[in-house]
């Protein structure tokens, strides 16, 4: 089935794609939670005329996001964990807990945009990613010190 993305999907597509999906994918995912159309000749032309409403839209978001990569790249976070012998710490530092020290430093990001590759399993200084934007990748400096 042809659709056309009106929101931009990762690893799928951007807003304004028309692209070739299975029918139940479209049926149960994209269609009910309005992330896409059925590519139809009157859609496509709406499309082609809400291009530029669409556009402008982007420009914007992509200003937004700017703005937040430019107050997260100057972030240091500092998340106390206990600790036993050799800087090993119990359990480890997750994206949860580091959502949840975003959230208190004043940022409302969606735990998915934060990209840790394992969960932090030692003390120190550690760089990790947030995906903004399609195009606009983050990094926040985070260290993991022994709680008192």
């Amino acid at each position: 089935m042809k659709v056309i993305l009106i929101e931009n999907l990762q690893n799928i597509g951007r807003i304004g794609d028309i692209l070739d999906v299975k029918d139940g994918y479209a049926r149960n995912f994209l269609f009910p939670k309005k992330l896409a159309l059925p590519a139809t000749e009157e859609n496509i032309k709406g499309l082609k005329r809400k291009m530029q409403e669409i556009q402008r839209k982007i420009e914007i978001e992509k200003l937004t996001f700017e703005e937040l990569d430019k107050k997260l790249r100057g972030l240091n976070l500092t998340i106390p964990k206990k600790c036993g012998e050799k800087d090993t710490i119990f359990g480890s530092v997750t994206v949860a807990d580091i959502w949840e020290a975003l959230s208190k430093a004043g940022f409302e990001i969606d735990k998915k945009k934060i990209h840790l590759k394992e969960p932090i399993k030692r003390l120190g200084i550690y760089t990790v990613p947030i995906k903004l934007h399609p195009s606009l990748t983050s990094e926040i400096k985070i260290e993991v010190i022994k709680e008192e």
